[in-house]
């Protein structure tokens, strides 16, 4: 194992364990050092690495602290990672939302309130008749997300928040024919959100799995 890997899994260790706990500071340098076996230099490469993918906090002047742990702070990753996909995986990821996105919208049926229920609607009708790219991206982004923060679950929300993020969204609209895609997508978002104010998880499923699949459609004839 390489050093500074070793040192991640050491510092893991005291995470998992509980000797250290979120919002806790970590000991000094040469203390932590010394306490794990390590060398300074693959303590300090450890603590970089762990800081990249939010698990720790250095703090400038002040030390460096276990992060909240936060479900959504620690997949922020997910989606930069996400960004950097080839635009043949695209299918992959979008295979990936048809199994999650609709699951989560079936939980929103019954979780969601109606004032969340009416930003969506208003987000919706704010959007106008021929949007540009960028509103399209944002809007979309927005009642997926809406959606997400509805069904109940941190995690769930995380996951898909970060499976398709801004850069990706709009790989995907640059990709359509507008003309169709525009009318057919709010048609399809309508949809979700009548079977959201219905509660009816059934039908809000199944919506979200058309919407999907409708995106999948339209990028398949376009390759």
């Amino acid at each position: 194992m390489a050093v500074t890997d070793e040192a991640i899994e050491k510092i893991k260790g005291m995470i998992v364990s509980g000797a250290l706990r979120p919002g806790d500071r970590l000991p000094k340098e040469s203390e932590l050092a010394a306490e794990l076996g390590l060398s300074r230099n693959s303590l300090r490469e450890a603590v970089r690495a762990l800081s990249l993918i939010r698990i720790l906090d250095v703090r400038q002047g002040d030390g460096t602290y276990v992060t909240s742990l936060d479900p959504q702070l620690l997949l922020e990753a997910l989606g930069f990672v996400v960004d950097f996909h080839r635009d043949d995986t695209m299918l992959e990821f979008l295979a990936v939302r048809r199994i999650l996105e609709p699951a989560a919208t079936a939980m929103a049926a019954s979780r969601i309130s109606e004032e969340q229920l009416d930003v969506l609607e208003a987000r919706l009708d704010a959007l106008g008749g021929d949007p540009s790219v960028e509103e399209l991206v944002a809007c979309d982004l927005e009642f997926h997300r809406g959606i997400g923060r509805g069904c109940g679950n941190s995690v769930l929300c995380s996951l898909l928040d970060g499976l398709s993020g801004p850069a990706t969204r709009a790989r995907v609209w640059r990709g359509l024919d507008r003309r169709d895609a525009v009318g057919r997508t709010l048609r399809e978002h309508r949809a979700i959100l009548g079977a959201l104010r219905d509660r009816d998880a059934e039908a809000a499923r199944s919506w979200a799995t058309v919407h999907i699949a409708s995106v999948e459609q339209w990028l398949r004839s376009a390759r």
